[in-house]
């Protein structure tokens, strides 16, 4: 573990590492095709002062590339850097953009396996507890919920009475919990060792063959072609596409039967059942080792072209006496500030997660404001961290009567 400094910038030279081993596959020998270093060890932690952000531990990002499944980790995580806890703060619950189509996800999946009366529902990293919440309002079923960040004052529900809450890590401790639906969205990108992960999980089930998994994270085809160096970050140790998600499952003991990419293309949805052996690809979203391949090889030129060009427009803004600001103070935001190392070139970092403002972005020191606060920054240009909620800002933005240049990543 580090203190911060300021990264070198990032690097792209191919070269093989013989020793770094795939967790997913178990393959001996990575690709490493993409590092950092001196990057903010945590995005969604929150930090009170510019001083207490600035200062934030780091650690190196160096993400290698397994020829055998496809699967991407980084190999310089290190779990000792791990602090999730209650001031982790990650919930994207105040987007109504984001809200619509988690609404819709958990009515799709309580219709879809009829989770209604005394069926049971286990969310392996519920956060702060919105989606379980909604699950189990839709089903009219019971819920069990863990997260070390979970805080209960946060939430309010009428199927309240019909969940459990547990603050701390999932593990095999809770081999007893007896689940009809395991859930685990956007969690499995930060456990490294993902085989042991899943088969831990498989061994909990047991005989229990009727259990259905659904697992929901993000989508990393999408980011190596489009050279999105913003969605790499230390936090995510681990990158799926649908295809080494599908692989991962099949060899941990899981039949998957489902599985598409969603959310603008960017988060793979899979369902997946017990199985007593290995079973064979046979979805057509598996078959992508080749496009992966592909991504790996042109992610180095896209996001160094991607990043000299979001560099160059937004240190010319500032010459000029313009101001920018960044909207996303989550890992997304962090990334891309840290990454190009932008701190007085950026005016400040708009979040609509009331409980992130006030706090401080994690390397870069900029405070994190509400939108009401643009009123009197006056920014001549906006950029927004994830373009699936262009519509909602610039709304937004408009309703306040200002009329800056908004653009996405």
């Amino acid at each position: 573990m580090s203190r911060s400094t300021h990264n070198t910038g990032p690097r792209f030279d191919v070269h093989h590492d013989a020793a770094a081993q795939c967790p997913n596959c178990e393959h001996q020998g990575l690709t490493i095709f993409y590092e950092v270093h001196g990057i903010p060890c945590h995005s969604m932690i929150l930090l009170d002062s510019a001083k207490e952000a600035s200062d934030y531990h780091t650690g190196d990002l160096r993400l290698g590339f397994c020829e055998s499944c496809g699967f991407i980790t980084n190999t310089r995580y290190d779990i000792a850097n791990s602090e999730y806890s209650q001031k982790f703060e990650e919930s994207q619950g105040f987007s109504a953009t984001f809200n619509k189509f988690a609404r819709e996800l958990a009515k799709r999946y309580a219709d879809r396996y009829d989770l209604a009366g005394d069926k049971v529902a286990l969310e392996i990293g519920c956060g702060k507890g919105e989606w379980l919440c909604a699950l189990c309002e839709e089903s009219g079923g019971r819920g069990i919920g863990i997260d070390p960040g979970y805080t209960p004052s946060r939430l309010t529900s009428p199927a309240a009475d019909r969940i459990e809450w547990i603050i701390d890590f999932y593990g095999p401790k809770f081999a007893h919990l007896q689940a009809d639906f395991i859930a685990c969205r956007h969690t499995l990108e930060h456990i490294q060792p993902t085989l042991e992960f899943m088969r831990s999980i498989r061994a909990t089930i047991g005989d229990r063959k009727d259990t259905i998994l659904f697992f929901e994270l993000p989508e990393v085809l999408r980011e190596l072609e489009e050279g999105a160096f913003w969605d790499m970050y230390y936090e995510h140790c681990t990158y799926f596409s649908p295809g080494s998600l599908a692989r991962l499952f099949r060899k941990a003991g899981f039949d998957v039967t489902y599985l598409s990419v969603e959310y603008a293309n960017q988060y793979i949805i899979l369902d997946a059942v017990p199985s007593d052996t290995e079973t064979k690809a046979r979805l057509p979203l598996e078959d992508d080792m080749a496009r992966l391949r592909a991504g790996v090889k042109t992610f180095g030129e896209t996001a160094s072209r991607v990043a000299r060009y979001w560099s160059d427009s937004i240190r010319a803004a500032h010459a000029r006496g313009e101001k920018t600001v960044v909207w996303g103070s989550g890992s997304k935001g962090v990334s891309f500030l840290t990454t190009l190392g932008l701190r007085d070139e950026v005016s400040c970092v708009v979040d609509i997660n009331t409980f992130r403002q006030g706090k401080f972005m994690a390397g870069s020191g900029h405070e994190i404001v509400g939108p009401e606060a643009l009123t009197r920054v006056r920014p001549d240009h906006i950029v927004i961290m994830n373009p699936i909620y262009v519509p909602e800002i610039s709304e937004q933005v408009r309703s306040m009567g200002l009329s800056p240049k908004i653009v996405a990543v």
